[in-house]
C-alpha cells in the first residue's frame, strides 16, 4: 500500500484552505457538534452528521450511500440542554442524551439526565424521556452532576455514564428486559466531566476518565457483566480530551495529549504509550479504522492549537512504525470527525471556520488522499 512510507496525503494545502474560505457563510448554520462521534453510518449505509444549534441538534444526511448530495439541515428541539452526547449500537439506532438543566420557582437549578433515539437514517428522533439524576430530589449535589457520555452493548443495551458530585462515576444502563436499571455508584473521586467510553470487539464495555494528575479506567471482564475498577492511569491528559477505538478483538486504544510533554500518544492500557505526533491536539483525536490498500489501517484527524486539521494513517496497533501528519488545507474551531462511507471511502467532517458543514472524501488515488473539502 502507498502509505507504507508513513507520508500521509491531504488536499492541498493552499487550495483546499481557499476553496474552504470562499464559500464560507459569516451566518453558517452549524455550530458545535454533538459530544462522540458526530458523523456516522447508518444500516442503509448512509452517514448523517448532527451539530448542536442555538436551542437543539441540527442533521445532515446523504441523499444516498456514498453521496455526494447531502440533505438538510433538518433541525431538533432540544430545549434547556446544556450538553449533548451521541451514541450507535451495532442495530444502527442514534442514541442521544443529554444534560437538562431548568429553574425552580425559587430560582435554583433542577438538573436531570435525558435519552431519545433515532431508529432509522433520515427518520424523526423521539421525544426527550428523563432519566433521573444520581441523586434524590432536594439534594443539593445534584445540580453538580457533569455530562452524560454513552455506549451500546452488543445487545443494543444503552450504558450511561456520568461524573457524580465528587468526580466519581454513576452508571445507568437498560436490562435485558429493555426497562432501565438503577443508577450504580462505581466509586472513583476527582474525575473530570470528559471521559473516553468503547465498545471492545468481544462486546465488552471500557471507559477512562482523566483527572488533574490521573486517569481512572472501569471495565467489564465480560458483555454485560458488572463493571469493575482497574488502578489509576499516572498521566495528565492535556484538556482531559481521550478518544478510544476498538484495535483488537479484545483491546482498545486511547489517543490523548500528554499534559507535560505536549505530544500526542497512543496508549494500550498496562503498555507504555507511542508518541505519535509532537503537536498537540486540541480537543479529542477523531480515530477510524479502515482499509487501506488491502492494509488494516488507523485513520487519525486531529484539531492543532490554532485550528488546522491534521490526518495521519498507520497500520492498526503500530504506531510504533511512524506515521507522518499531513495537513489537510482546512481549518476549524471544533473537533473533526472520520467516518467510512457507504462505498467504503474515508470521509472527514469539519465546521467551518464561520459556520457550515465541510466533507473531505477520499478519493480513488492508492493509499489515502481527500479530495477539496466542500460546503454540504
Amino acid at each position: 500500500m502507498r502509505v507504507r512510507s508513513r507520508r500521509v496525503r491531504g488536499s492541498a494545502s493552499g487550495k483546499g484552505e481557499d476553496a474552504l474560505r470562499d464559500v464560507e457563510s459569516p451566518s453558517g448554520t452549524a455550530g458545535t457538534p454533538v459530544g462522540g462521534r458526530w458523523l456516522v453510518r447508518g444500516k442503509d449505509g448512509r452517514l448523517t452528521a448532527y451539530v448542536r444549534d442555538e436551542d437543539g441538534i441540527a442533521r445532515w444526511t446523504e441523499e444516498r450511500p456514498g453521496g455526494p448530495r447531502w440533505q438538510g439541515p433538518e433541525h431538533f428541539p432540544a430545549p434547556d440542554l446544556n450538553h449533548i452526547a451521541l451514541a450507535q449500537g451495532d442495530d444502527g439506532y442514534v442514541h442521544f442524551l443529554g444534560r437538562r438543566s431548568v429553574r425552580d420557582d425559587e430560582g435554583l437549578p433542577q438538573v436531570d439526565l435525558v435519552h431519545a433515539v433515532q431508529y432509522q437514517t433520515g427518520r424523526p428522533v423521539t421525544a426527550w424521556r428523563s432519566l433521573g439524576n444520581p441523586y434524590k430530589d432536594g439534594d443539593e449535589r445534584a445540580a453538580r452532576i457533569g455530562p452524560p457520555f454513552a455506549a451500546v452493548g452488543p445487545t443494543g443495551a444503552v450504558h450511561v455514564f456520568v461524573r457524580n458530585a465528587n468526580g466519581g462515576m454513576m452508571l445507568r444502563r437498560e436490562a435485558k428486559n429493555g426497562k432501565w436499571e438503577g443508577w450504580k455508584d462505581l466509586r472513583g473521586t476527582l474525575g473530570k466531566e470528559t471521559m473516553a467510553v468503547a465498545v471492545a470487539e468481544s462486546g465488552r464495555v471500557e471507559l477512562v476518565v482523566p483527572g488533574a494528575t490521573k486517569a481512572m479506567r472501569w471495565a467489564q471482564k465480560e458483555p454485560g457483566g458488572a463493571f469493575e475498577k482497574g488502578a489509576n492511569l499516572n498521566v495528565r491528559i492535556a484538556g482531559g480530551a481521550v478518544s478510544a477505538l476498538a484495535t483488537a478483538p479484545d483491546r482498545i486504544t486511547y489517543y490523548w495529549t500528554d499534559g507535560a510533554a505536549g505530544t500526542l500518544v497512543a496508549n494500550r492500557l498496562d503498555t507504555p504509550p507511542v508518541t505519535i505526533g509532537d503537536t498537540p491536539a486540541e480537543g479529542p483525536v477523531a480515530v477510524l479504522r479502515a482499509e487501506l490498500d488491502g492494509y488494516d489501517c488507523t485513520v487519525l484527524a486531529h484539531r492543532t492549537r490554532d485550528g488546522r486539521v491534521m490526518l495521519a494513517a498507520c497500520g492498526t496497533e503500530n504506531e510504533a512504525g511512524g506515521l507522518w501528519w499531513a495537513e489537510t488545507g482546512v481549518r476549524t474551531p471544533a473537533p473533526p470527525a472520520l467516518a467510512l462511507d457507504g462505498r467504503g471511502r474515508v470521509v472527514l467532517a469539519v465546521i467551518g471556520e464561520r459556520g457550515g458543514l465541510f466533507v473531505a472524501r477520499q478519493n480513488g488515488e492508492p493509499g489515502l488522499a481527500l479530495g477539496p473539502a466542500e460546503r454540504v
